[in-house]
């Protein structure tokens, strides 16, 4: 190891500053371009000893948690809260920017959708039992050092005031030393709470949880390894006005503000469209939206997903036809002969992408499409696919709902 002073250039892919070097770039966490700092060299990693010259971009962090001063530790849950929001949702746009770039993609990238604290409605955390108490909280950063946290400016008011009663609830859980995650879904009618990663669950254990959220307010459901172990109140999210109820630690997108923003995009861009295949649906999240104004064909992998999108169409008056169908995508995409009856596709896919699936679509004759993506470089793959085929991008919008993160989402719009 070994100690040098040194310029930030820019930053990385993951918010990390970097410096140029002989044998390639120095990673340096929570620095920012034009900071001059000394830092410690281990191989790419470099760790700030005194920041010489600080960044004017450089802003006070918003969580006691966050960075190497950080109480309990430096919280893995955000990268970024020392930028200020120029330079940070410059980077997020750039991201997506560079993306395209990488495939040759020339295309109006429109401003970021953003994302302000106390809007994640969706969140991960980590617990262990210790001998002194049950840590709860993120990881820090490559490592299996929980921070245990007492507040998160991140997430939404009706998860961070219930910290306390997740607490109470995971240490009931907590069997042994091992760690385990608790999925945090923020719905109507309280906290949906899927625990994942406990080898065994006793009966004492399970009668010690049902228990603690009996008594405890504003727990909607507890699951363990997808198993529901009680339900006060069916936990519901609601889609434009329409209510469904997730399956235990089910996909949904992590801010509902976000989630609108995505959907108004997907609706203007169907315009009239009649008949539209929504692939990788998920529960619902836009094909729902889009029964209100035509025929949807609604595909997806996990069948209690997409029971439950069933569910919420039949009992949801005014829509148009709602059908389903449990495909893999991936190993067997809608073929362009399927293809050929919908005036519009909407696909959003795992971080994996959907090349397989956007190979058949770019024989396909459908007029309208638009991809969502929350991994701008298989994003970026799949568009190029889609534009050697014959379509062109008319628009790609970048959109944040994980603050102070180096993740972004992006939706793209295309017309062939």
């Amino acid at each position: 190891m070994s100690a040098e002073t040194a310029t930030i250039e820019r930053l990385g892919l993951q918010g990390d500053g970097i410096v140029s070097s002989p044998s390639g770039p120095v990673f340096v966490p929570f620095t920012l371009p034009g900071e001059r700092v000394t830092m410690a060299v281990n191989k790419q990693q470099g760790t700030v000893m005194s920041l010489l010259e600080p960044s004017p971009d450089r802003v006070a962090p918003a969580c006691r948690h966050f960075g190497p001063e950080g109480e309990n530790g430096t919280c893995g849950g955000c990268t970024l809260q020392h930028a200020g929001d120029d330079l940070y949702h410059a980077f997020k746009r750039q991201i997506v920017i560079d993306a395209l770039r990488s495939r040759g993609i020339e295309t109006e990238v429109a401003p970021l959708v953003i994302a302000r604290p106390g809007e994640r409605r969706r969140t991960v955390f980590t617990a262990r039992r210790t001998e002194k108490e049950l840590l709860l909280g993120y990881n820090q950063t490559e490592s299996h050092h929980i921070v245990s946290i007492t507040e998160c400016p991140i997430a939404s008011p009706g998860i961070v005031s219930r910290l306390a009663a997740i607490r109470i609830i995971a240490a009931a859980l907590a069997a042994s030393a091992e760690p385990f995650r608790i999925t945090v879904l923020e719905t109507t009618t309280g906290l949906d709470l899927a625990a994942e990663g406990i080898k065994a669950l006793s009966d004492r254990h399970r009668q010690q949880a049902i228990e603690a959220v009996l008594k405890l307010r504003g727990i909607a459901r507890l699951a363990v390894n997808g198993e529901t172990i009680v339900e006060p109140l069916k936990p519901l999210i609601t889609f434009d006005g329409i209510a469904v109820s997730p399956p235990p630690g089910g996909f949904a997108q992590a801010s509902a503000v976000a989630e609108a923003a995505m959907a108004e995009l997907v609706m203007t861009h169907l315009g009239k469209a009649k008949r539209v295949a929504d692939l990788f649906a998920g529960t619902g999240t836009f094909a729902l939206r889009m029964a209100r104004k035509g025929r949807v064909h609604a595909v997806e992998s996990e069948e209690k997903a997409l029971k439950a999108l069933d569910l919420a169409a039949r009992n949801t008056q005014g829509l148009k036809p709602v059908s389903i169908e449990k495909r893999d995508l991936f190993r067997r995409p809608m073929m362009t002969s399927e293809l050929k009856v919908y005036d519009a596709v909407v696909f959003d896919p795992p971080r994996a992408g959907a090349e397989a699936q956007c190979r058949e679509l770019a024989r396909s004759t459908v007029k309208t499409i638009v991809a969502i993506s929350c991994n701008p470089q298989t994003l970026a793959r799949d568009l190029s696919i889609l534009i050697e085929g014959g379509y062109r991008v008319t628009k790609v919008t970048p959109v944040d709902q994980f603050l102070w993160s180096s993740h972004v989402e992006a939706v793209a719009t295309l017309t062939r």
